[in-house]
Protein backbone atom coordinates (compact mmCIF):
# COMPACT_ATOMS: atom_id res chain seq x y z
CA UNK A 1 0.00 0.00 0.00
CA UNK A 2 2.87 2.24 0.52
CA UNK A 3 4.50 1.36 -2.34
CA UNK A 4 0.74 2.55 -4.27
CA UNK A 5 0.81 5.82 -1.89
CA UNK A 6 3.83 6.80 -3.41
CA UNK A 7 3.23 5.88 -6.84
CA UNK A 8 0.09 7.92 -6.79
CA UNK A 9 2.00 10.99 -5.71
CA UNK A 10 4.68 10.81 -8.08
CA UNK A 11 2.21 10.58 -10.67
CA UNK A 12 0.01 13.46 -9.36
CA UNK A 13 3.40 15.62 -9.60
CA UNK A 14 4.88 14.67 -13.01
CA UNK A 15 1.00 14.41 -14.41
CA UNK A 16 2.21 11.20 -16.02
CA UNK A 17 -1.09 9.01 -16.84
CA UNK A 18 -3.64 11.30 -15.66
CA UNK A 19 -5.74 13.97 -16.88
CA UNK A 20 -4.90 17.69 -15.48
CA UNK A 21 -7.29 17.05 -12.83
CA UNK A 22 -5.02 14.63 -11.70
CA UNK A 23 -2.14 16.70 -11.08
CA UNK A 24 -0.72 18.80 -8.59
CA UNK A 25 -1.54 22.47 -10.24
CA UNK A 26 -5.55 21.83 -9.49
CA UNK A 27 -5.29 21.13 -5.72
CA UNK A 28 -2.74 24.01 -4.70
CA UNK A 29 -3.37 27.53 -4.95
CA UNK A 30 -2.81 29.22 -8.21
CA UNK A 31 -0.28 32.17 -8.57
CA UNK A 32 -2.41 35.39 -8.56
CA UNK A 33 0.01 38.27 -7.15
CA UNK A 34 3.98 37.16 -8.01
CA UNK A 35 5.12 35.18 -10.44
CA UNK A 36 5.85 32.06 -9.72
CA UNK A 37 9.44 30.72 -9.28
CA UNK A 38 8.68 27.53 -11.90
CA UNK A 39 5.76 27.14 -15.01
CA UNK A 40 3.47 24.29 -15.53
CA UNK A 41 2.55 22.63 -18.83
CA UNK A 42 0.81 24.44 -21.51
CA UNK A 43 -2.61 22.18 -21.09
CA UNK A 44 -2.50 23.17 -17.25
CA UNK A 45 -2.11 26.91 -17.21
CA UNK A 46 -4.63 26.67 -19.83
CA UNK A 47 -7.25 24.51 -18.09
CA UNK A 48 -6.72 26.82 -14.52
CA UNK A 49 -7.70 30.14 -16.73
CA UNK A 50 -10.25 28.63 -18.58
CA UNK A 51 -11.93 27.39 -15.49
CA UNK A 52 -11.81 31.04 -14.26
CA UNK A 53 -12.98 32.45 -17.12
CA UNK A 54 -16.39 30.67 -16.47
CA UNK A 55 -17.32 33.04 -13.90
CA UNK A 56 -17.46 35.81 -16.61
CA UNK A 57 -21.37 36.30 -18.05
CA UNK A 58 -21.83 34.45 -21.18
CA UNK A 59 -20.99 36.77 -24.01
CA UNK A 60 -23.74 35.41 -26.75
CA UNK A 61 -26.32 36.35 -23.32
CA UNK A 62 -24.85 40.21 -22.97
CA UNK A 63 -27.55 42.27 -24.28
CA UNK A 64 -25.87 44.99 -22.33
CA UNK A 65 -22.35 45.26 -25.08
CA UNK A 66 -22.16 46.50 -28.91
CA UNK A 67 -19.17 44.62 -29.11
CA UNK A 68 -19.48 41.90 -31.71
CA UNK A 69 -19.13 38.33 -30.18
CA UNK A 70 -19.29 35.92 -32.71
CA UNK A 71 -17.82 35.84 -36.07
CA UNK A 72 -17.36 32.83 -39.26
CA UNK A 73 -14.67 30.26 -38.62
CA UNK A 74 -12.81 31.64 -42.01
CA UNK A 75 -12.62 35.37 -39.99
CA UNK A 76 -11.62 33.35 -36.69
CA UNK A 77 -8.59 31.78 -39.33
CA UNK A 78 -7.38 35.08 -40.40
CA UNK A 79 -7.15 36.67 -36.97
CA UNK A 80 -5.56 33.26 -36.18
CA UNK A 81 -2.73 34.01 -39.01
CA UNK A 82 -2.62 37.57 -38.59
CA UNK A 83 -2.50 37.96 -34.72
CA UNK A 84 1.27 38.20 -34.68
CA UNK A 85 1.72 41.08 -36.93
CA UNK A 86 2.48 44.86 -35.41
CA UNK A 87 0.35 47.09 -37.79
CA UNK A 88 2.88 50.18 -37.62
CA UNK A 89 5.65 47.68 -39.41
CA UNK A 90 5.04 48.78 -42.56
CA UNK A 91 8.17 48.19 -44.25
CA UNK A 92 7.72 44.13 -43.20
CA UNK A 93 4.21 44.36 -43.73
CA UNK A 94 2.74 46.37 -46.58
CA UNK A 95 0.12 44.67 -47.58
CA UNK A 96 -1.65 45.15 -44.60
CA UNK A 97 -1.15 48.79 -44.66
CA UNK A 98 -2.68 48.05 -48.44
CA UNK A 99 -5.77 46.62 -46.52
CA UNK A 100 -6.38 49.40 -44.56
CA UNK A 101 -6.79 52.21 -46.94
CA UNK A 102 -9.04 49.91 -49.02
CA UNK A 103 -11.12 49.78 -45.80
CA UNK A 104 -11.28 53.90 -45.58
CA UNK A 105 -11.99 53.96 -48.80
CA UNK A 106 -15.06 51.77 -49.10
CA UNK A 107 -16.17 53.76 -45.72
CA UNK A 108 -15.83 56.87 -47.42
CA UNK A 109 -17.69 56.15 -50.56
CA UNK A 110 -20.06 54.46 -48.08
CA UNK A 111 -20.30 57.54 -46.22
CA UNK A 112 -20.80 59.30 -49.42
CA UNK A 113 -18.09 61.53 -49.61
CA UNK A 114 -18.43 64.09 -52.68
CA UNK A 115 -16.20 63.11 -55.53
CA UNK A 116 -13.42 65.39 -55.78
CA UNK A 117 -13.01 65.58 -52.35
CA UNK A 118 -9.04 63.76 -51.40
CA UNK A 119 -10.63 61.91 -48.06
CA UNK A 120 -8.48 60.19 -45.79
CA UNK A 121 -9.11 57.97 -43.01
CA UNK A 122 -7.11 55.74 -40.04
CA UNK A 123 -8.05 52.51 -38.15
CA UNK A 124 -8.02 53.02 -34.54
CA UNK A 125 -8.36 51.17 -31.43
CA UNK A 126 -12.07 51.88 -31.24
CA UNK A 127 -14.37 54.97 -31.88
CA UNK A 128 -12.68 56.69 -28.04
CA UNK A 129 -9.83 56.88 -29.88
CA UNK A 130 -11.59 57.69 -33.21
CA UNK A 131 -13.36 60.75 -31.35
CA UNK A 132 -10.01 61.74 -29.91
CA UNK A 133 -8.42 61.99 -33.29
CA UNK A 134 -11.12 63.58 -34.94
CA UNK A 135 -12.01 66.10 -32.13
CA UNK A 136 -7.79 67.09 -31.86
CA UNK A 137 -8.05 67.55 -35.77
CA UNK A 138 -10.83 70.50 -35.44
CA UNK A 139 -9.10 72.10 -32.73
CA UNK A 140 -5.88 72.78 -34.86
CA UNK A 141 -8.06 73.40 -37.70
CA UNK A 142 -9.71 76.34 -35.32
CA UNK A 143 -6.10 77.34 -34.04
CA UNK A 144 -4.21 77.62 -37.42
CA UNK A 145 -7.06 79.64 -38.67
CA UNK A 146 -7.03 82.03 -35.66
CA UNK A 147 -3.42 82.20 -35.56
CA UNK A 148 -3.80 83.00 -39.50
CA UNK A 149 -6.83 86.43 -38.83
CA UNK A 150 -4.57 87.05 -35.63
CA UNK A 151 -6.68 86.18 -33.01
CA UNK A 152 -6.97 84.74 -30.02
CA UNK A 153 -6.68 80.83 -29.95
CA UNK A 154 -6.70 80.12 -26.13
CA UNK A 155 -10.32 79.57 -25.86
CA UNK A 156 -11.51 76.88 -27.49
CA UNK A 157 -15.14 75.47 -27.14
CA UNK A 158 -16.49 72.07 -28.48
CA UNK A 159 -20.61 71.60 -28.02
CA UNK A 160 -22.55 68.31 -27.50
CA UNK A 161 -25.55 66.56 -26.57
CA UNK A 162 -25.33 64.91 -22.71
CA UNK A 163 -26.16 61.53 -24.81
CA UNK A 164 -22.80 61.30 -26.31
CA UNK A 165 -20.01 59.08 -24.73
CA UNK A 166 -17.90 59.56 -22.03
CA UNK A 167 -14.95 59.49 -24.49
CA UNK A 168 -16.18 63.22 -25.60
CA UNK A 169 -15.73 64.34 -21.70
CA UNK A 170 -12.19 62.96 -21.64
CA UNK A 171 -11.51 64.58 -24.76
CA UNK A 172 -12.00 67.84 -23.66
CA UNK A 173 -10.12 67.29 -20.23
CA UNK A 174 -7.52 66.06 -21.80
CA UNK A 175 -7.32 68.44 -24.59
CA UNK A 176 -7.79 71.38 -22.49
CA UNK A 177 -11.34 72.50 -24.14
CA UNK A 178 -13.81 73.94 -22.67
CA UNK A 179 -17.13 71.32 -22.47
CA UNK A 180 -20.13 72.67 -23.31
CA UNK A 181 -22.94 69.62 -22.79
CA UNK A 182 -26.52 70.34 -23.65
CA UNK A 183 -28.47 68.26 -20.45
CA UNK A 184 -30.92 66.06 -21.33
CA UNK A 185 -35.14 67.48 -20.61
CA UNK A 186 -37.70 65.35 -19.95
CA UNK A 187 -38.78 63.36 -23.35
CA UNK A 188 -35.96 65.30 -25.52
CA UNK A 189 -32.47 62.68 -25.26
CA UNK A 190 -30.98 64.15 -27.87
CA UNK A 191 -29.28 67.13 -29.24
CA UNK A 192 -31.41 69.27 -31.10
CA UNK A 193 -29.97 72.44 -33.57
CA UNK A 194 -31.62 75.12 -31.13
CA UNK A 195 -29.39 73.87 -28.55
CA UNK A 196 -26.69 73.93 -30.42
CA UNK A 197 -27.60 77.86 -31.18
CA UNK A 198 -27.46 78.81 -27.84
CA UNK A 199 -24.52 77.06 -27.35
CA UNK A 200 -21.64 78.01 -30.44
CA UNK A 201 -19.44 81.29 -30.65
CA UNK A 202 -16.19 81.99 -32.46
CA UNK A 203 -14.27 79.77 -30.49
CA UNK A 204 -16.52 76.24 -30.97
CA UNK A 205 -13.92 74.01 -33.15
CA UNK A 206 -16.48 71.57 -33.59
CA UNK A 207 -20.27 69.95 -32.92
CA UNK A 208 -20.53 66.42 -32.36
CA UNK A 209 -23.52 64.57 -33.05
CA UNK A 210 -24.29 61.28 -32.32
CA UNK A 211 -25.53 58.79 -35.16
CA UNK A 212 -27.46 56.35 -32.64
CA UNK A 213 -26.86 57.35 -28.60
CA UNK A 214 -25.55 54.74 -26.24
CA UNK A 215 -28.83 55.72 -23.93
CA UNK A 216 -31.23 55.22 -25.99
CA UNK A 217 -30.41 54.27 -29.45
CA UNK A 218 -31.96 57.81 -30.85
CA UNK A 219 -30.21 60.19 -33.43
CA UNK A 220 -29.59 63.73 -32.54
CA UNK A 221 -30.95 66.49 -35.26
CA UNK A 222 -28.08 66.08 -37.73
CA UNK A 223 -29.89 67.29 -40.53
CA UNK A 224 -31.22 70.45 -38.76
CA UNK A 225 -27.66 71.16 -36.81
CA UNK A 226 -26.00 71.16 -40.31
CA UNK A 227 -28.56 73.89 -41.58
CA UNK A 228 -27.91 75.93 -38.95
CA UNK A 229 -24.22 76.25 -39.03
CA UNK A 230 -24.69 76.61 -42.74
CA UNK A 231 -26.78 79.84 -42.02
CA UNK A 232 -24.32 80.64 -39.21
CA UNK A 233 -21.36 80.20 -41.85
CA UNK A 234 -23.37 82.85 -43.59
CA UNK A 235 -24.15 85.51 -41.10
CA UNK A 236 -21.43 85.37 -39.18
CA UNK A 237 -18.62 83.89 -40.71
CA UNK A 238 -17.93 81.16 -38.28
CA UNK A 239 -17.02 77.64 -40.00
CA UNK A 240 -17.96 75.08 -37.45
CA UNK A 241 -17.22 71.68 -38.46
CA UNK A 242 -19.74 68.81 -37.41
CA UNK A 243 -17.93 65.48 -36.39
CA UNK A 244 -20.24 62.69 -36.72
CA UNK A 245 -19.90 59.83 -33.93
CA UNK A 246 -21.34 56.47 -35.62
CA UNK A 247 -19.57 54.53 -33.46
CA UNK A 248 -23.25 52.61 -33.74
CA UNK A 249 -24.99 53.77 -36.43
CA UNK A 250 -23.07 54.18 -39.31
CA UNK A 251 -22.32 50.15 -40.00
CA UNK A 252 -26.19 50.56 -39.89
CA UNK A 253 -28.10 53.62 -41.33
CA UNK A 254 -26.53 53.49 -44.87
CA UNK A 255 -27.77 49.96 -45.32
CA UNK A 256 -30.99 50.65 -43.80
CA UNK A 257 -31.94 53.99 -44.95
CA UNK A 258 -29.62 54.67 -47.99
CA UNK A 259 -31.14 58.06 -48.35
CA UNK A 260 -30.98 59.66 -45.41
CA UNK A 261 -28.52 62.25 -44.90
CA UNK A 262 -26.23 62.45 -41.98
CA UNK A 263 -23.06 61.76 -43.83
CA UNK A 264 -20.40 63.83 -46.10
CA UNK A 265 -23.55 64.96 -48.45
CA UNK A 266 -23.91 67.35 -45.57
CA UNK A 267 -21.33 70.37 -45.72
CA UNK A 268 -20.57 70.93 -42.56
CA UNK A 269 -19.88 67.14 -41.33
CA UNK A 270 -16.10 67.30 -42.19
CA UNK A 271 -15.70 63.79 -40.30
CA UNK A 272 -16.92 60.73 -39.04
CA UNK A 273 -16.56 57.31 -36.72
CA UNK A 274 -17.56 54.06 -36.64
CA UNK A 275 -17.03 51.07 -34.47
CA UNK A 276 -16.08 48.14 -37.25
CA UNK A 277 -16.56 45.82 -33.41
CA UNK A 278 -20.04 47.25 -33.37
CA UNK A 279 -22.41 46.81 -36.21
CA UNK A 280 -19.32 46.33 -38.30
CA UNK A 281 -19.41 43.04 -36.97
CA UNK A 282 -15.68 42.78 -35.90
CA UNK A 283 -14.63 41.34 -32.47
CA UNK A 284 -12.51 44.23 -30.30
CA UNK A 285 -10.97 46.82 -30.80
CA UNK A 286 -11.25 48.30 -34.39
CA UNK A 287 -12.23 51.61 -34.62
CA UNK A 288 -12.49 54.02 -38.14
CA UNK A 289 -12.15 57.92 -38.77
CA UNK A 290 -13.22 59.32 -42.01
CA UNK A 291 -12.00 62.91 -43.13
CA UNK A 292 -13.65 64.64 -45.93
CA UNK A 293 -10.82 66.15 -46.97
CA UNK A 294 -7.43 65.86 -46.08
CA UNK A 295 -7.48 69.85 -45.93
CA UNK A 296 -9.28 69.17 -42.60
CA UNK A 297 -6.12 67.30 -41.21
CA UNK A 298 -3.18 69.51 -40.03
CA UNK A 299 -0.08 68.20 -41.51
CA UNK A 300 1.22 69.64 -38.30
CA UNK A 301 -0.57 66.30 -36.43
CA UNK A 302 0.82 63.65 -38.98
CA UNK A 303 4.51 62.24 -37.43
CA UNK A 304 6.77 60.59 -39.89
CA UNK A 305 8.65 58.02 -38.07
CA UNK A 306 11.83 56.17 -39.26
CA UNK A 307 10.81 52.80 -37.92
CA UNK A 308 11.93 49.16 -38.78
CA UNK A 309 13.66 50.78 -42.58
CA UNK A 310 11.78 52.93 -43.61
CA UNK A 311 9.36 56.06 -43.31
CA UNK A 312 6.04 55.66 -41.12
CA UNK A 313 3.19 58.60 -41.07
CA UNK A 314 1.22 58.16 -38.18
CA UNK A 315 -1.57 59.66 -36.82
CA UNK A 316 -2.74 57.79 -33.90
CA UNK A 317 -2.62 57.65 -29.76
CA UNK A 318 -1.06 54.96 -29.63
CA UNK A 319 1.78 53.05 -31.59
CA UNK A 320 1.98 49.56 -31.88
CA UNK A 321 -1.33 47.80 -32.37
CA UNK A 322 -2.21 44.60 -33.69
CA UNK A 323 -3.34 43.96 -37.60
CA UNK A 324 -5.76 41.35 -37.08
CA UNK A 325 -8.78 43.33 -37.01
CA UNK A 326 -8.25 45.20 -39.78
CA UNK A 327 -7.81 42.23 -41.39
CA UNK A 328 -11.18 41.14 -39.82
CA UNK A 329 -13.27 44.35 -41.29
CA UNK A 330 -11.71 43.76 -44.52
CA UNK A 331 -12.86 39.65 -44.92
CA UNK A 332 -16.44 40.85 -43.37
CA UNK A 333 -16.54 44.08 -46.41
CA UNK A 334 -15.68 41.32 -48.98
CA UNK A 335 -17.36 38.33 -47.55
CA UNK A 336 -21.35 40.09 -46.97
CA UNK A 337 -20.48 43.14 -49.28
CA UNK A 338 -23.48 46.04 -49.20
CA UNK A 339 -26.64 43.22 -49.65
CA UNK A 340 -24.99 41.16 -46.99
CA UNK A 341 -24.76 43.61 -44.71
CA UNK A 342 -28.38 45.02 -45.51
CA UNK A 343 -29.62 41.45 -44.90
CA UNK A 344 -28.22 41.33 -41.14
CA UNK A 345 -29.41 45.15 -40.12
CA UNK A 346 -32.79 44.09 -41.42
CA UNK A 347 -32.62 40.68 -39.98
CA UNK A 348 -31.83 43.02 -36.32
CA UNK A 349 -34.57 45.50 -36.96
CA UNK A 350 -37.10 43.11 -37.62
CA UNK A 351 -35.96 41.27 -34.01
CA UNK A 352 -35.67 44.44 -32.39
CA UNK A 353 -39.23 45.47 -32.76
CA UNK A 354 -40.47 42.13 -32.46
CA UNK A 355 -39.18 42.65 -29.41
CA UNK A 356 -40.39 45.81 -28.21
CA UNK A 357 -43.58 45.00 -28.95
CA UNK A 358 -43.93 41.82 -27.75
CA UNK A 359 -42.62 43.44 -24.31
CA UNK A 360 -45.31 45.91 -24.43
CA UNK A 361 -47.45 43.59 -24.75
CA UNK A 362 -46.80 42.25 -21.81
CA UNK A 363 -48.48 45.59 -20.01
CA UNK A 364 -45.01 45.74 -17.48
CA UNK A 365 -43.28 48.02 -20.19
CA UNK A 366 -43.15 50.67 -22.72
CA UNK A 367 -40.37 52.15 -24.75
CA UNK A 368 -38.57 54.85 -24.42
CA UNK A 369 -39.20 56.13 -28.12
CA UNK A 370 -41.63 53.89 -30.10
CA UNK A 371 -40.11 54.61 -33.49
CA UNK A 372 -36.59 52.43 -32.76
CA UNK A 373 -34.70 53.87 -35.57
CA UNK A 374 -31.59 51.07 -34.45
CA UNK A 375 -31.52 48.17 -32.92
CA UNK A 376 -32.01 49.23 -29.50
CA UNK A 377 -34.44 49.39 -27.11
CA UNK A 378 -34.66 51.50 -24.01
CA UNK A 379 -37.40 50.13 -22.08
CA UNK A 380 -38.62 51.51 -18.76
CA UNK A 381 -41.35 49.98 -16.39
CA UNK A 382 -44.72 50.80 -16.76
CA UNK A 383 -46.88 53.02 -14.50
CA UNK A 384 -49.34 50.81 -13.59
CA UNK A 385 -47.57 47.96 -12.26
CA UNK A 386 -49.67 48.30 -8.80
CA UNK A 387 -52.75 47.03 -10.98
CA UNK A 388 -50.99 44.51 -12.39
CA UNK A 389 -48.87 42.86 -9.96
CA UNK A 390 -49.59 44.35 -6.97
CA UNK A 391 -46.15 45.78 -6.36
CA UNK A 392 -45.09 50.04 -7.34
CA UNK A 393 -41.64 49.97 -6.21
CA UNK A 394 -40.41 47.27 -7.93
CA UNK A 395 -37.31 49.23 -10.62
CA UNK A 396 -35.76 48.27 -13.33
CA UNK A 397 -32.52 47.47 -11.16
CA UNK A 398 -34.25 44.95 -9.42
CA UNK A 399 -35.38 43.21 -13.16
CA UNK A 400 -31.44 43.40 -14.03
CA UNK A 401 -30.21 41.78 -11.18
CA UNK A 402 -33.05 38.72 -11.29
CA UNK A 403 -32.05 38.49 -15.35
CA UNK A 404 -28.60 38.04 -14.25
CA UNK A 405 -29.61 35.10 -12.62
CA UNK A 406 -30.76 33.38 -15.62
CA UNK A 407 -27.71 34.65 -17.43
CA UNK A 408 -29.33 37.41 -19.09
CA UNK A 409 -26.42 40.91 -18.90
CA UNK A 410 -28.83 43.81 -19.09
CA UNK A 411 -27.77 47.03 -17.67
CA UNK A 412 -30.08 49.51 -15.65
CA UNK A 413 -29.65 52.68 -15.29
CA UNK A 414 -30.43 56.55 -14.90
CA UNK A 415 -30.31 58.76 -17.95
CA UNK A 416 -28.03 61.51 -17.59
CA UNK A 417 -28.61 65.21 -15.87
CA UNK A 418 -32.13 66.45 -15.73
CA UNK A 419 -33.67 63.11 -17.17
CA UNK A 420 -32.28 61.15 -13.79
CA UNK A 421 -35.99 60.20 -12.65
CA UNK A 422 -35.92 57.90 -15.73
CA UNK A 423 -34.45 54.46 -15.54
CA UNK A 424 -34.75 52.12 -18.10
CA UNK A 425 -33.46 49.09 -19.21
CA UNK A 426 -31.14 48.80 -22.34
CA UNK A 427 -31.41 45.72 -24.77
CA UNK A 428 -29.08 45.60 -27.98
CA UNK A 429 -29.79 43.51 -30.37
CA UNK A 430 -26.57 42.47 -31.99
CA UNK A 431 -25.94 39.60 -35.05
CA UNK A 432 -26.57 36.27 -33.20
CA UNK A 433 -29.20 37.12 -30.86
CA UNK A 434 -32.34 35.03 -32.95
CA UNK A 435 -36.07 35.64 -32.73
CA UNK A 436 -35.88 32.52 -30.15
CA UNK A 437 -33.53 34.24 -28.06
CA UNK A 438 -36.23 36.65 -27.90
CA UNK A 439 -38.70 34.43 -26.81
CA UNK A 440 -36.80 32.95 -24.50
CA UNK A 441 -35.86 36.65 -22.80
CA UNK A 442 -39.81 37.55 -22.73
CA UNK A 443 -40.57 34.49 -21.00
CA UNK A 444 -37.84 34.72 -18.55
CA UNK A 445 -38.90 38.47 -17.87
CA UNK A 446 -42.83 36.80 -17.47
CA UNK A 447 -41.27 34.83 -14.70
CA UNK A 448 -39.79 37.53 -13.05
CA UNK A 449 -42.93 38.92 -12.80
CA UNK A 450 -45.30 36.24 -12.16
CA UNK A 451 -42.87 35.63 -9.14
CA UNK A 452 -43.08 38.41 -7.57
CA UNK A 453 -47.12 38.12 -7.92
CA UNK A 454 -47.18 34.75 -6.85
CA UNK A 455 -45.13 35.42 -3.47
CA UNK A 456 -47.15 38.87 -2.73
CA UNK A 457 -50.28 36.10 -3.18
CA UNK A 458 -48.81 34.18 -0.66
CA UNK A 459 -47.40 36.67 1.82
CA UNK A 460 -49.33 39.54 1.59
CA UNK A 461 -48.56 41.20 4.80
CA UNK A 462 -44.80 40.69 4.02
CA UNK A 463 -42.31 42.70 1.96
CA UNK A 464 -42.34 40.02 -1.13
CA UNK A 465 -39.25 38.60 -2.05
CA UNK A 466 -38.64 36.19 -4.88
CA UNK A 467 -37.16 32.88 -6.11
CA UNK A 468 -38.63 31.72 -9.17
CA UNK A 469 -36.10 30.02 -11.14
Amino acid sequence: MLSNKVNLKDMKKTGRNTSIYGTRYVSEPIPKYEIPEEGMPSKAAYQLINDELNLDGNPNLNLASFVTTWMEPEADMLINQTNGKNFVDNDEYPQTQIIQNRVINMLARLFNAPKGCDFLGTSTIGSSEAIMLGALAHKWAWRENKKAKGEDCSNPNIVMGADVHVVWEKFAKYFDVELRMVPMEKGKYTLTADKVKENIDENTIAVGVVLGTTFTGQIDQIQEINELLVNIKKEKGWDIPIHVDGASGAFIVPFLDPEFEWDFRLSQVKSINVSGHKYGLVYPGIGWLVFKDKKYLSEDLIFEVNYLGGIIPTFNLNFSKGSSMVIAQYYNLLRLGKQGYSSIMNNLMETANYLGNTLKSTGFFKLLDEELVLPILAIKLNDNLKDLIGIDNLTVFDISRKLRERGWLVPAYTLPANAEEIAVLRIVIKENFTRDMADLLVQDLKNIFDGYKKNLDENPENEPSINIF
